[in-house]
């Protein structure tokens, strides 16, 4: 039976929030950190947004007829990359403009 189109995606935002000092130091519910996600890593908000994509791309009509672009596992492992990628660049650009 084939997994659900998102499961990848939403795997991988839990991971993240669970590594967040939202959930280890305030001791708050992932569910409660992802309602203000400008407290959280870049990372997390990056993949709160291709999750967001995802599910939304599951009721798109267009999309339904041409293919959810994140409903092949390899797209979705992109989108997860692509998104640590981002963050890693951006963490980057804040080290070097801090002189770092």
């Amino acid at each position: 039976m084939a997994q659900p189109a998102c499961k990848t995606v939403r795997d991988d935002l839990v991971a993240c929030l669970l590594r967040t000092d939202c959930v280890i130091k305030s001791g708050k519910t992932p569910a409660e950190c992802i309602r203000s996600p400008q407290e959280l890593p870049l990372q997390c908000q990056h993949l709160i947004t291709a999750y967001s994509d995802c599910k939304k791309g599951m009721l798109d009509m267009r999309r339904r007829f041409r293919g959810n672009h994140l409903s092949n596992p390899s797209d979705r492992k992109s989108a997860a990359v692509d998104a640590k990628l981002a963050a890693q660049e951006v963490a980057g650009d804040v080290d070097s403009a801090q002189g770092r």
